[in-house]
């Protein structure tokens, strides 16, 4: 049984890897609860998949992934941006059309022979492969993540549960969303390297609705979506480790069993979730 538990932590590639998913962990975990409670998981899977022709690019000049994914970003906001201005066309329907298309141009040049084998690191992440450097360059954002969420919680708080309160106050829900936007967008930046482009939503949505599942109240949904996404984290490590399966899947994999069994014991315990 010790041997179950400590022979994946002798390697430092799996070392790194657990380090890299606990500070994704303290970021995903809290920043999911408020995109449930703003139900803004459309929006977190847009933002991952309208950076894919960004990050095909980077990987074909071998560029940082981070910037290609940075890039594919800024074009994504400036399509929609445009194309909410047109009067027959509304903002979901921009968004709509806007990410296909992009994860539709994507995929083509995924199909490109030029690619490298990074492709699956793109798709699917590879934390296995994180290095001291992106360690250091996660923590950083995740501080900086972390402190804007400190910040904007009396904002986030009032606008997403008393409304009125935070338009008197000078707030108001666009604002809030404006900033949860800002911080996905971020946090996106920091786990795609990692979890890839198709599963980086499931680190923050899991945990996130798992824990307002199960809580008694925001401030504890927040420290549980932190532990939740930390166990699927450590969880897939070890899942992958020895049942052999790809680093990423796993911790997807976990991610969402964590939900399902927030899911039974909130029917057991007949809970309301928080709202």
């Amino acid at each position: 049984m010790t041997d179950l538990l400590t022979e994946p932590l002798r390697d430092g590639i799996t070392q790194r890897a657990i380090l890299e998913l606990l500070i994704l962990a303290v970021v995903c975990g809290p920043l999911g609860v408020w995109v449930v409670l703003y139900r803004q998981s459309y929006a977190t899977e847009s933002i991952a998949h309208s950076m894919l022709p960004g990050l095909v690019i980077a990987s074909l000049v071998s560029i940082p992934l981070g910037l290609g994914a940075a890039a594919g970003l800024a074009v994504a906001a400036i399509c929609i941006a445009a194309a909410s201005r047109q009067r027959a066309v509304g903002a979901d329907v921009a968004v709509a059309v806007t990410v296909t298309g992009l994860f539709g141009l994507g995929t083509l040049l995924a199909l490109s022979p030029d690619v490298p084998v990074r492709l699956g690191e793109i798709l699917f992440g590879d934390p296995l492969a994180v290095s001291a450097g992106d360690l250091a360059a996660s923590a950083a954002l995740a501080v900086v993540t972390l402190l804007a969420l400190a910040r904007g919680h009396r904002s986030l708080t009032l606008s997403g549960f008393d409304p009125q309160t935070a338009r008197n106050l000078g707030g108001g829900n666009q604002r809030a969303a404006a900033l949860l936007l800002s911080l996905l967008t971020l946090t996106v930046l920091i786990a795609v390297g990692s979890l890839g482009n198709l599963l980086v939503v499931a680190i923050v949505i899991g945990p996130g609705a798992a824990a307002l599942r199960i809580a008694r109240s925001l401030t504890g949904a927040l420290w549980i979506a932190a532990a939740a996404a930390a166990f699927a984290g450590v969880a897939g490590i070890y899942l992958s480790y020895w049942a052999e399966l790809a680093a990423g899947a796993s911790i997807a994999i976990c991610a969402v069993a964590v939900f399902a069994l927030a899911m039974a014991m909130s029917r057991l315990t007949g809970r309301p979730a928080v709202s």
